[in-house]
């Protein structure tokens, strides 16, 4: 039988407002060689692979622009976008506005939503949609989340934007998502005994599962009754979790981490978070070695907008492998923009009991900076800030006060090659510090580097560091990333000291 077209009869909205995707990468180098910059280009471009376009969504958004151009008449934005149906058998009566579509039927609504199923029936009075059998849906409203969905036993009423959906799977965004039932609201999506994951494997290597999901877009996400699996297994369980989406994303990554390095030895590190109450977590990093034993930290933090401050206690690396005990030490830090100008600044202070290298001492750290808003221009971005900051210490009376500036440039050629260069001022070093926790033993430094993607699954990258005061270099370190599906393997050579460390972590882009 020929497939027959109803177009501009039916107007419908099948609206799934589900959560903006936070796909900015939860990925960093263990470097002080100021590689880390290379890091946001390396996130913006999984990014974008992340959003680019199936075929199917390509066509859909294709399918929308020719039937806007086709319309006879003018759009009310009151109500709903124009829809059309396409079907081997259609149906449609007009006196109580029931519609019947039989055979592979599409219906195709100008705001970019496609529907298609073997059968699906529905009132255009009652505003009502059905699909009793298998339903595919498909999303890439603007402002709206992508959304690919496969399911069963679809119902929805697109006058009030209400529905459900059964036993369905597939993609939000970034997220692959999984649930016994849908309940569709026009504030929120419900989802009963669901998963969530980023990792698109056939069995995830890392998922939650909760008896209740609420996903509010670009606010946050709701969980209750959630376990967190990696590898099948279930690692913790809590009542209740939530977290950001979109420019609310928490960007804590939950997954544990393994690796080694000649100073420690085997490691596994995990970082958790816990709320305590309204805009207060406590935070832990369990950390643990072959060769330094248990060297974990915690700390209860309070934040709110641009200001967060609270207690931390235990020990803590740089990325040089220098380390600190805090026993404990209390902070306070607060960052905004001047008005509505491109300028911010921030202020920030630390006090309390510092422990390393068999020296005890009540550590005061006071600071205030100035700084710019990234400039973006021609793939270069140039990241600009001054401060001025002042350490006492008890052990000794002793006093260090001064200016600080940074100024690093980066590079995105394209999607393979990307480099950074920056210049590093402290007044603060090892000469006149009593700590080398976070500090150089010197005030001027140069920092340069350069990453090239082989392909999706390797890159390779250098980053060093150049000692100004003395005119020497410090580090030339050598990386190689490798992806393992939902996983990385981070291997760094430090060719200067001819030390080696590897890191695998999980990978939830």
């Amino acid at each position: 039988m020929n497939r027959q077209k109803l177009a501009g009869v039916i107007t419908m909205t099948l609206m799934l407002p589900l959560w903006s995707s936070p796909v900015q990468a939860v990925y960093h180098a263990d470097s002080d060689t100021g590689i880390d910059a290379l890091d946001y280009i390396e996130n913006e471009h999984r990014q974008a692979r992340a959003n680019r376009l199936t075929a199917e969504q390509e066509k859909l958004l294709a399918d929308a622009k020719a039937m806007e151009k086709n319309l006879r008449y003018p759009i009310d934005p009151k109500k709903a976008a124009p829809v059309a149906f396409e079907g081997e058998e259609l149906t449609y009566d007009e006196r109580d506005g029931s519609f019947i579509a039989k055979g592979k039927v599409d219906i195709l609504q100008m705001d970019a939503h496609r529907f298609q199923g073997e059968e699906i029936t529905g009132n255009t009075k009652t505003q009502d949609v059905n699909i009793p059998d298998k339903a595919h849906i498909l999303q890439m409203t603007p402002g709206q989340v992508r959304v690919t969905l496969d399911g069963y036993k679809a119902h929805y009423n697109y006058g009030a934007r209400t529905g459900s959906l059964e036993n369905a799977k597939g993609k939000a965004g970034a997220h692959y998502i999984t649930g016994k039932r849908f309940e569709f609201y026009p504030d929120r999506i419900v989802v009963y005994n669901g998963t969530e994951s980023k990792c698109g494997a056939q069995k995830p290597d890392y998922h939650t599962s909760a008896e209740k999901i609420i996903y509010y877009p670009n606010n946050k996400i709701v969980m209750e009754k959630v376990k967190f699996h990696i590898r099948g297994k279930v690692i913790f369980k809590r009542e209740h979790y939530e977290t950001g989406v979109g420019s609310n994303a928490d960007k804590t990554n939950y997954l544990p981490r393994v690796g080694y390095n000649e100073d420690d030895g085997a490691y596994v590190e995990w970082e958790l978070s816990f709320p305590m109450r309204k805009n207060v977590n406590f935070n832990t990093n369990f950390y643990v070695s072959t060769s330094r034993g248990w060297r974990s930290n915690y700390d209860v933090t309070w934040q709110n907008k641009g200001m967060s401050t609270g207690i931390r206690y235990g020990q803590y690396e740089d990325g040089n492998n220098e380390w600190i005990k805090k026993e404990p030490s209390a902070f306070w830090n607060y960052n905004a923009h001047i008005g509505r100008s491109h300028f911010t600044y921030g202020l920030n202070a630390e006090y309390g009991r510092w422990y390393g290298n068999g020296i005890h001492s009540n550590h005061g750290e006071y600071g205030v900076s100035l700084g710019y808003d990234p400039i973006k221009f021609h793939r270069y971005t140039l990241y600009l800030k001054t401060g001025y900051s002042i350490t006492k210490e008890s052990y000794d009376d002793s006093k260090v006060s001064g200016l600080s500036g940074d100024a690093v440039l980066t590079k995105d050629f394209n999607d393979h090659w990307a480099a950074y260069a920056g210049y590093h001022y402290s007044k603060k070093n090892r000469d006149n510090s009593l700590f080398k926790f976070n500090t150089d033993d010197y005030s001027k430094k140069l920092e340069a580097g350069f990453s090239y993607r082989i392909d999706d699954l390797n890159r390779l990258a250098v980053g060093t560091k150049y000692d100004l005061d003395h005119k020497k270099w410090k580090n030339i370190d050598y990386y190689w990333y490798h992806d393992l599906h939902c996983s990385q393997v981070i291997l760094r050579y430090k060719s200067l000291d001819n030390g080696v460390s590897v890191r695998w972590q999980f990978t939830p882009w």
